[in-house]
């Protein structure tokens, strides 16, 4: 009996040894744990990027009239139907298979004379068929000009090139944008002696599409055989990135 409670009373001393030793272990681990004094700062930025990539317009539209006039109605109308239909033919030939060619217009109105004090006077009639010749053949919108007016167009409103296919310069554009909106970011973070840690958001703020190079009026008239010079020239398209980034700071 004296053996066990003497043999007790040790393990009572050794435990209560042993509860300050850990303790203080684990108040040295967890001190440990526990970072030290931290001065990073995070904040986040609003940088935007712009971009502007030339392109070659991939399609041209032509609007190309025949216009005649006549005392009667029914003469311009006549007059204007066989020349219209020349017209087409011609254009479709000289567009190449690939083309469109389509009405986009017709109109039939008499002519008048105005006198102060009279009513107007009808003078004869003007009727006017407009074709819309759409290609990708850029090569051959000089020959189309000319064809045109060889069948007895004799106004071309103008041309416009375009671009259809604008995907591969919008995603250049795009990403051109991007990088420069993170090279702004970068720039920021640098300057208040940080680093980028990420982004958190990016958005394409805005698209422009590729506007149309116009050129102006032709009168196809006056060309005779002389062959039509056309030059294409480029089409800006246009893009800007807006992101937000996270940097961090000892400030």
């Amino acid at each position: 009996m004296k053996h066990l409670l003497l043999i007790t009373l040790v393990i009572t001393i050794s435990l209560a040894a042993v509860r300050p030793a850990l303790a203080t272990n684990l108040l040295e681990q967890q001190t440990a744990q526990k970072p030290a004094d931290d001065s990073r700062r995070f904040s986040r930025v609003l940088v935007s990027g712009d971009s502007v990539v030339q392109a070659q317009p991939d399609t041209a539209v032509l609007m190309i009239s025949v216009v005649t006039q006549a005392k009667q109605a029914i003469e311009a109308q006549q007059q204007n139907a066989t020349k219209s239909d020349n017209t087409v033919r011609a254009l479709k030939g000289a567009a190449g298979s690939g083309a469109e060619v389509k009405t986009s217009g017709y109109s039939l109105q008499p002519t008048r004379i105005y006198k102060e004090g009279q009513p107007p006077t009808i003078t004869g009639y003007e009727a006017r068929n407009t074709v819309t010749v759409t290609l990708s053949d850029l090569s051959r919108v000089g020959s189309v000009i000319d064809a045109a007016g060889q069948a007895g167009a004799n106004d071309i409103a103008g041309i416009s090139f375009t671009l259809r296919q604008d995907r591969p310069a919008r995603d250049k554009a795009l990403s051109e944008a991007t990088r420069e909106a993170v090279s702004k970011a970068r720039v920021i973070a640098e300057a208040v002696g940080g680093r980028v840690v990420r982004i958190v958001e990016v958005q394409e703020e805005g698209f422009q599409r590729p506007q149309p190079i116009y050129q102006g009026e032709f009168s196809a008239m006056q060309r005779g055989q002389v062959a039509t010079p056309i030059e294409v020239g480029s089409i800006d398209v246009r893009t800007r990135v807006q992101l937000i980034a996270e940097i961090e700071t000892n400030l």
